[in-house]
């Protein structure tokens, strides 16, 4: 870095050596070539100080990878990854919405990290803007999500586990997010689920049923965090984020829920990225 900052400052000093021979002793250097001059050398030194590869990002998962699950990020990997971004660019990509996200990494969270991909992707946000957003209810239409809605309501009702609480199915933007526990479950209802389904598949069996039965509508389930799975159109997986991504010849990605049927398993073995599984937040800290 310091021989880089020299180089920058020979040139600076050769270049305007060049323009003084220009002019007569006595003659000024015009303000427009002396305020370029100056303009490329911030340009430069912002570049050089800033450290960051181009051409490189790190992209992470929220639940077991930034975060425990549903929970705040600690201030030790709020620390990380500020200090990361002096290095690379980073990005999140969840599956929970947007205001879910910042629950968990904060309300500047669209300025901390270079791109936030809330729904997979489906609502991106780059540099604190909003730079696209696909609707689920526009790309299936109203009879086909009550059809799909219907019959999961009836499956639940049906379904005999040990309780149930309330917000079996949410609706976001790209996406349902079904709960066969109900999402205004407690966290220690949410730990004992997990152990749960663990055992009796509980989520795996309703995938399974729900993919036969909607089969002609060429939709992907996806299980993710603790008591829920994802369902959105083939292709709206974590992949989707991706189409945002172009400038980036190096991706690596990091996330929990990489095997098949995961919620990270097609973002993890996509050609376009370096795949990394983790299973907590201080292992994902080891593995950067």
């Amino acid at each position: 870095r310091a021989s880089m900052m020299t180089e920058i400052r020979s040139f600076l000093g050769l270049a305007g050596q060049r323009g003084r021979r220009k002019y007569k002793i006595g003659h000024k250097i015009p303000l427009v070539a002396l305020l370029t001059l100056h303009s490329l050398y911030f340009v430069l030194l912002k570049t050089v100080m800033a450290g960051r590869k181009p051409g490189l990002i790190a992209l992470f998962d929220l639940d077991d990878t930034l975060t425990a699950p549903r929970k705040v990020a600690t201030p030790s990997m709020l620390e990380f990854i500020k200090e990361l971004r002096k290095v690379v660019k980073i990005g999140v990509v969840g599956g929970s919405d947007f205001s879910k996200i910042s629950e968990q990494l904060g309300k500047t969270v669209i300025n901390d990290y270079d791109y936030v991909f809330s729904e997979n992707g489906l609502v991106a946000h780059k540099d604190g803007k909003l730079i696209g957003t696909q609707s689920l209810k526009s790309f299936v239409g109203d009879e086909k999500l009550k059809e799909i809605i219907n019959f999961t309501l009836h499956y639940i009702a049906d379904l005999d586990i040990p309780i149930k609480r309330g917000t079996f199915i949410e609706f976001r933007n790209g996406m349902l997010n079904v709960s066969p526990i109900g999402r205004n479950c407690s966290q220690e209802e949410r730990d004992d689920f997990e152990k749960y389904d663990k055992v009796h598949n509980i989520r795996p069996k309703m995938v399974s049923v729900l993919r036969e039965k909607f089969a002609h509508l060429n939709l992907t389930f996806s299980i993710g965090g603790q008591i829920s799975f994802d369902v959105f159109p083939q292709g709206w997986d974590k992949t989707y984020c991706l189409r945002y991504l172009d400038e980036f010849s190096e991706i690596h990605f990091f996330g929990d829920k990489t095997y098949k049927g995961g919620n990270d398993h097609e973002i993890y073995e996509s050609e376009r990225t370096v795949g990394h599984t983790v299973t907590s937040p201080d292992d994902t800290v080891e593995a950067v």
